[in-house]
């Protein structure tokens, strides 16, 4: 009964206390050390960047008039990876942490297709750029401008490799503005993913989860402030966001979640669309909200993305001010979700929901990416730039220049493994002891009490009275006999001379 009574004891201590929860949370929460901490610090994963450029196949006929529409062809992808880290942190006393996050890249030719080498023929970023942002400078700068543009022979689409592309090509126009505006232009060399991959002074302050568990790894703010400057209202928020390293603990499915990268210029909201086991671990899948680039036609909350009250067409995202002044619009690869029209005026683009979607599939309980893939294109979003020198076939273009897809597609066995143990079998054998518990504990107490009666039964009140008398009877008979014999002994003493009684005890 002892037994049974501290088996439900024990069960019932388990059920209120739940001590894998207390494990799991002591284990979440970001601590010098902590196991938690320190795979976001320095994450133990495949991190990889894929980027396809879009080579036009017709320049020549476009630019002479013999064709009016512009030929992409995909190419690539090439691949990098990315070795993703937080670096110089420091434990504040507010339940946050500093630190600087770091994004080297290492080229991985066994994974590309193609080489670095490739030759192209690209859009001049350069010209594009300046162009568009002398558009409405005066007659004279803008006079000068296009002088330049004719005495450097400086052309709207040129060929060049897929690495200058990406990581930068020298030109007369990017060199003069760096050496006349350097607060401007900083550097000398203009690449895509060299400027999508500029994290110099950057720094953000993370939540460790101390206060709130549901908080941790989420940023709490960037470079000091928990808006961006770049827009305002609740565009500019960043704060409760995930850098995709760690996503909210507890999730529930219907929360929105919030994800941010630099690159992107804002944090975007997801939406829980569905859930799967990978490799043993329960996962939720997330995806971008619906019409999330949509400047407010359809969702007014979106307004303020407008910039400078110039809305772009749906599915494109004005970040300009991300981009040195550089007229660059985000949007999902091939014009996913975006306004048709963008596709009308150009041909090679097919935009695939399988292809071109972002997907996330988070475990809820950590918060950890399990499989994810978030996907954009950088595209240059011109205005009237008709009056600029080589410019009159490119008036109010949305020109596609290169798609990114920045995935994390498994855990390592080990990591998984580990993950697996912790999320899946843990909470499995709580749950099964304190069953066992509960059914030992009912089983004991059920064992004692049928034994008690079973006993009771077998030994009834009159078989026990009857037995109990039987023994007292046969005690006092044997203390008489006893009290009999000793009187006699002594009587047959007393009739003994000293001498007789001394002989009859040494024969004794």
């Amino acid at each position: 009964m002892f037994l049974g009574l501290l088996s439900l004891l024990c069960g019932y201590v388990i059920l209120v206390c739940q001590p894998y929860e207390y494990i799991l949370k002591f284990k979440t929460t970001f601590t010098e050390g902590g196991e938690i901490f320190q795979l976001w610090e320095k994450p133990e994963v495949n991190l990889y960047l894929k980027v396809y450029l879009f080579n036009i196949t017709n320049h020549e006929e476009f630019l002479d008039g013999r064709e009016s529409k512009l030929r992409f062809q995909q190419v690539g992808p090439y691949v990098y990876r990315e070795f993703f880290s937080h670096n110089n942190i420091v434990f504040n006393n507010n339940g946050t942490l500093s630190s600087i996050p770091s994004h080297p890249l290492q080229y991985m030719p066994e994974m590309s297709n193609g080489t670095e080498e490739d030759l192209l023929i690209l859009p001049n970023i350069a010209l594009f750029s300046i162009t568009n942002v002398m558009r409405d400078a005066s007659y004279i700068s803008r006079w000068g401008l296009n002088m330049l543009i004719r005495q450097t022979d400086t052309r709207p689409l040129v060929q060049m490799t897929a690495h200058e592309f990406m990581f930068g090509y020298e030109s007369t126009l990017v060199t003069l503005g760096n050496h006349l505006m350097p607060s401007w232009i900083k550097f000398d060399k203009l690449g895509l993913i060299d400027r999508m991959y500029d994290f110099d002074g950057d720094f953000e302050t993370i939540y460790t989860g101390k206060t709130d568990i549901r908080l941790t790894g989420l940023i709490e703010k960037y470079n000091g402030d928990v808006n961006l400057p770049q827009w305002s209202g609740k565009c500019a928020n960043v704060q409760g966001a995930s850098d995709g390293v760690k996503f909210p603990s507890y999730i529930q499915p219907n929360d929105t979640l919030l994800f941010f990268r630099k690159s992107l210029c804002r944090s975007e909201r997801m939406i829980h669309v569905g859930e799967k086991f990978i490799n043993g671990l329960h996962t939720y899948q997330f995806t971008f909200m619906e019409n999330e680039f949509d400047n407010g036609a359809v969702n007014p909350e979106n307004k303020c993305f407008c910039r400078k009250g110039r809305c772009l067409k749906s599915g494109l995202l004005d970040v300009t001010d991300c981009y040195y002044g550089f007229p660059i619009a985000l949007s999902y690869p091939h014009f996913y979700q975006s306004d048709p029209s963008l596709l009308e005026v150009l041909e090679g683009l097919e935009p695939k929901k399988e292809l071109h979607e972002s997907y996330f599939f988070i475990q809820p309980k950590s918060g950890l990416p399990v499989d994810l893939a978030f996907r954009f294109q950088i595209n240059m979003a011109l205005q009237d730039i008709g009056h600029m020198e080589r410019m009159e076939k490119f008036i109010n273009f949305t020109f596609p220049m290169l798609w990114f897809e920045i995935g994390m597609y498994e855990l390592p066995y080990s990591l998984n493994m580990r993950f697996w143990f912790y999320l899946s079998v843990l909470p499995v054998a709580e749950e099964v002891t304190t069953y066992l518990l509960f059914l030992f504990g009912a089983v004991l107490l059920i064992w004692s009490v049928v034994k008690i009666l079973s006993y009771q039964v077998k030994e009834s009140p009159t078989d026990w009275l009857e037995t109990e008398m039987e023994r007292r009877r046969h005690r006092a008979k044997n203390d008489k006999l006893t009290g009999w014999k000793e009187k006699e002994m002594d009587t047959y003493n007393s009739f003994l001379t000293p001498d007789d009684a001394n002989l009859t005890m040494t024969v004794q």
